[in-house]
């Protein structure tokens, strides 16, 4: 990290909007490049590095920029309504917060030419270093008298539309998501081989997570992590459902993530790396896939019925047509002894995401000739776990 450069004279007046952990960020940096720069906050926080004040209208009135670092689109619009009748008409309003690429296009046509998207890759490391890469979006003028700011912060790349940039940062983001997820699934495919963990994040640094585990080592090697966060998990799941809602499309990630912010340890508002260091799912909800994979192995059908709810139904394609059986129908397909090819086949759990009171479980079995892809709903009962539904996919190998 290299020590910013202090200026002795100030470049213009620049208002904060949102002191939270990227906001306190930038102002500093700001403040260090010999910006004026004035800070307000909606939970009345102070910052010991830059002057703040308890009005926004007061941080605006005599700002050449409004720099917004808020938390999400809606808070975006609250505050710039808030503040819109002190802005001068040759304020430039620069919005460094992740929101949906619909809100920033709304923004960008309520604002006109005085608008400039600019969503940061980057955390706070890299604003106190001036290393984020920062998505602009502005007409020319406006980026032009806007750069030298951004520039302040890191490298900037002028993109289109505000509504691009939005999108833009959302993808990077998920991208980000998605390593997390990955690096989560490792150590907990380590913790079930009992390996050290400081061996397995040594390891780890060598391969494709290895920017992230040396970023996030001290959230990764100690059971206590460090207090302060650089970026919440609250936060990139809110940036993932905006992404989900976005697109349309189904993402691992926002159900993930959410899941992993929703329990109550960790905390929301620990670091994403936190995430990755959740313990695999209890036994409890894996007993009745246990269950279940005993019933094949022995052919006893009492199996079923302790995996199943009563009320469960098997639905599938046999013989090039649907059945959907109630669990005494399927209980009668297995005649109470193992198959006469029982030592040559397989089961594996491939993968269990619990929801609250429902989980969804994949499991992969290979049966001979026929491979089968079961896929579970479960639900939490007073007895525990249990399987309320199962589909399946048959594929049969002909060679």
């Amino acid at each position: 990290m290299t020590t910013p450069h202090t200026h002795t004279t100030t470049q213009g007046t620049i208002a904060v909007l949102g002191l939270g952990r990227m906001g306190e960020a930038i102002a500093t940096r700001l403040a260090a490049q010999g910006w004026d720069v004035v800070g307000w906050t909606r939970s009345g926080r102070t910052s010991d590095a830059v002057k703040t004040t308890g009005d926004p209208n007061d941080a605006v009135a005599a700002a050449d920029f409004v720099l917004l670092a808020l938390f999400d689109g809606s808070a975006c619009r609250q505050v710039l309504d808030d503040v819109r009748d002190l802005l001068r008409t040759d304020t430039l309003v620069l919005n460094t917060s992740t929101i949906a690429p619909a809100e920033a296009s709304e923004l960008a046509r309520q604002f006109g030419p005085s608008y400039v998207h600019a969503p940061v890759l980057g955390s706070v490391p890299a604003v106190a270093a001036g290393t984020l890469q920062i998505l602009a979006a502005a007409d020319h003028d406006a980026l032009d008298r806007a750069r030298p700011v951004l520039e302040a912060l890191g490298t900037v790349r002028r993109i289109d539309d505000a509504s691009t940039a939005a999108a833009l940062k959302l993808i990077a983001n998920s991208s980000l998501a998605g390593a997390v997820l990955a690096l989560r699934d490792s150590l907990r495919q380590a913790d079930a081989l009992g390996l050290p963990r400081a061996q397995v994040l040594d390891v780890l640094e060598l391969g494709q997570l290895g920017g992230l585990v040396a970023r996030k080592r001290p959230y990764l090697d100690t059971p206590q992590a460090p207090a302060a966060a650089t970026f919440t998990i609250h936060a990139l799941s809110k940036d993932m459902a905006l992404l989900a809602d976005a697109s349309n499309t189904p993402l691992r990630s926002a159900s993930g993530l959410a899941d992993t912010a929703a329990e109550p340890d960790p905390d929301p508002e620990a670091d994403i790396a936190v995430a990755a260091t959740v313990p695999a799912v209890e036994d409890a909800v894996l007993a009745p896939l246990r269950a279940y994979i005993r019933g094949h192995a022995t052919g006893d059908p009492s199996h079923f019925r302790d995996a199943f709810l009563p009320t469960a139904h098997i639905e599938g394609i046999r013989d090039g047509a649907f059945v959907s059986w109630h669990l005494d129908e399927y209980c009668t397909l297995f005649p109470g002894r193992p198959a006469p090819d029982e030592p040559t086949r397989t089961r594996r759990i491939d993968a269990a995401d619990v929801h609250g009171t429902v989980a969804t479980a994949t499991m992969t079995l290979s049966h001979g000739a026929d491979t089968f892809t079961d896929i579970f709903l479960l639900a939490r009962v007073a007895d525990g776990w249990r399987i309320a539904n199962k589909a399946y996919h048959r594929r049969t190998c002909t060679t």
